[in-house]
């Protein structure tokens, strides 16, 4: 087993990280350190959100065209009174399902606005970098 804190006092780096200090990011780092983590951080998600996102359009686009192409074609026959009826029941799972999860979205909401407020710096570099990711 490995203890954190031995670790931590002999190697200075790994201290900074960890340090006997564990609350909020604010009473750790300076403002500037706050933003350019929050920053980068953002701006990797962000960039990673965008090429997976246009994969994903270009792959679910792609699959529309072609089953459009093979219906019109009349390789595929589509009942659409199943499709209807199927959707209906699925809407009606869907809401009787979404009343009962609603307790656990909220909580965590409130979990994550409090995360916000707590961490502002870090949040605003995160939201800030995320959109400089997406332009990219």
């Amino acid at each position: 087993m490995l203890d954190l804190s031995t670790f931590a006092r002999s190697h200075q780096w790994w201290n900074t990280v960890i340090g006997n200090n564990s609350g909020p990011m604010a009473e750790k780092y300076s403002v500037a350190t706050q933003i350019m983590m929050g920053g980068f951080t953002g701006w990797c998600v962000g960039y990673l959100f965008q090429r997976v996102g246009k994969v994903t359009a270009t792959a679910v686009g792609g699959g529309f065209l072609l089953l459009q192409i093979a219906n019109h074609s009349g390789y595929v026959q589509v009942d659409w009174k199943k499709v209807e009826k199927d959707v209906n029941t699925a809407k009606r799972r869907l809401k009787k399902k979404a009343n009962k999860a609603a307790p656990e979205i909220n909580t965590f909401i409130e979990e994550a606005s409090e995360f916000v407020k707590k961490n502002i710096v870090v949040s605003s570099g995160f939201v800030g970098g995320f959109l400089l990711g997406l332009a990219s």
